[in-house]
């Protein structure tokens, strides 16, 4: 009797562990991106769309912490991930937390009842919570300022991982920008051959490295990347 009773209390607990280990492993954004990004938009900061059929993520996940009532602040999100996990297996106009202008707008989402497990919603919640902060939403705009405050030929370099193997004035994986400006001085043809058809074993410090061809970029980018490559040696 006190075996069977063991046994039972050891296969209880090894079927809680694997349920807990298996919500571990569920990938909460990869989750959200699947379950949510149809109706929802995802990105942050939000872009704005007409006819947006659900608020943006971020502005759920901002909102519904704030409607949280607790003594205690670190019991704040994971009451706010089983809010989620509730409203949107059971939502209503009553439970929403959205102001009457946009519960008019949106409406009460539907039911995502047979859509999505509780497992993959707390899976979500967690991450939404822990992804959607204030703390990355600067990080993120002074990202996309700094982007936006870069030249097209910086922009075209970044894209095409150029600095991976190239830096301004030490040897790497390939040549510095100034060791090739100083070969190839007046002759931007060869170095718009190189971009467009790749090469190998033209420098030393490379070790037979292959330069791929980055045929993608068209001749006017190429310009572009140039001008910018120019300026940043102070190459005339």
């Amino acid at each position: 009797m006190i075996k069977n009773i063991i046994f039972t209390v050891l296969l209880v607990l090894s079927l809680v562990g694997c349920n807990d280990s298996h919500t571990k492993n569920l990938d909460g954004e990869k989750l959200l991106k699947q379950k949510c990004s149809s109706c929802h938009n995802i990105d942050m900061p939000p872009k704005t769309y007409e006819n947006e059929v659900a608020p943006p993520m971020m502005a759920v996940a901002f909102h519904v912490p704030d409607f949280i009532q607790t003594n205690d602040e670190s019991s704040k999100i994971p009451k706010a991930i089983d809010f989620v996990k509730d409203y949107v297996i059971n939502p209503s106009a009553k439970k929403s937390l959205c102001d009457k202008k946009s519960l008019k707008a949106y409406g009460v989402m539907p039911s995502q009842k047979g859509k999505v497990s509780e497992d993959e919603l707390e899976a979500i919640a967690t991450y939404m919570f822990k992804h959607f902060t204030a703390q990355n939403l600067a990080k993120e705009q002074a990202r996309i300022n700094k982007l936006r405050a870069m030249s097209k030929g910086q922009k075209i370099a970044i894209a095409n991982k150029c600095l991976v193997c190239h830096k301004a004035n030490i040897d790497t994986v390939g040549p510095s920008f100034k060791h090739i400006f100083n070969r190839y001085k007046n002759n931007d043809i060869q170095i718009i051959k190189s971009i467009k058809n790749g090469s190998t074993n033209n420098w030393e410090m490379s070790k037979g490295r292959v330069m791929p061809s980055f045929k993608n970029i068209n001749n006017e980018n190429i310009k572009e990347l140039l001008k910018w490559l120019k300026k940043g040696n102070n190459i005339n």
